[in-house]
């Protein structure tokens, strides 16, 4: 076995208790980057949990934080944080209510609308014939086309 950054006695401690919990809960594989963000979110929680605490501690005019403390804090983080989803019910009127409307008719022209050509990046951006300057065009100087000389231009029309 070689010796890697991820090698077990090398995992922190936390990381292993968090794969354990995601292991009796029926996870068997999940990516490493998984873990790392259940790691700050619950780190992030805690923290944000007994600052509140503190508060209200503070405001009690207690010098420790107690049970009581931690959870006034957590109910009320629960209260702004986490919501719980609509009932079924609510669910079933709003959408028997969206679906009272039939959809709109698929127009003949259907498909992707797509802006004029001359506005998109696949249209033509440039010139085949050289533009011309003081009525001569310019003509290419020999048959192999290298390099350009001006040539009186003939009036088409």
């Amino acid at each position: 076995m070689n010796e890697t950054p991820n090698a077990l006695e090398e995992t922190p401690r936390d990381y292993k208790i968090m794969a354990l919990l995601l292991q009796s809960h029926g996870v068997e594989d999940c990516d490493p980057s998984v873990i790392n963000q259940l790691l700050e979110f619950s780190h992030r929680y805690t923290v944000d949990v007994l600052q509140d605490a503190m508060v209200y501690a503070e405001h009690a005019k207690k010098t420790d934080i107690d049970m009581e403390d931690v959870r006034l804090a957590i109910q009320g983080r629960v209260n702004y944080s986490f919501t719980s989803p609509p009932e079924k019910e609510f669910l079933l009127e709003l959408a028997e209510e969206r679906n009272r409307h039939p959809l709109p008719l698929i127009p003949e022209k259907y498909g992707v609308r797509l802006p004029p050509e001359k506005h998109t990046l696949t249209g033509v951006n440039f010139h085949i014939v050289p533009e011309q300057r003081n009525g001569q065009r310019l003509q290419p100087a020999n048959s192999t086309g290298q390099g350009m000389t001006p040539t009186p231009s003939t009036a088409i029309g």
